[in-house]
């Protein structure tokens, strides 16, 4: 793998996490929350490790089904892309 996409990888799944504790905290403390549509973007464009990984470590948004079941399935359709997509390109 490229190392710069390692990094990028590296530095979204960090964001995802941290995004999570951010907006734990903010919802503890009644202030404004970090945007669900945000939560989710971050997952989508590559930081679903972290964002699991935030959800479990901060007990945060692990009642809603669109977290629970959404964030898992994007995981799964990244590693498959991952996995999948080289095999792909080189039949052309």
């Amino acid at each position: 793998m490229n190392k710069y996409f390692l990094i990028y990888l590296v530095l979204i799944n960090l964001i995802g996490f941290i995004a999570f504790g951010i907006d734990k905290r903010k919802a503890k403390k009644h202030k404004r929350r970090v945007p669900e549509k945000r939560l989710i973007f971050i997952a989508i464009i590559g930081g679903s490790i972290g964002a699991l990984l935030g959800m479990n470590v901060f007990h945060h948004k692990t009642l809603h089904k669109k977290f629970t079941i959404g964030i898992p399935l994007i995981l799964i359709l990244q590693i498959a892309i991952v996995i999948f997509l080289p095999q792909f390109l080189q039949r052309f």
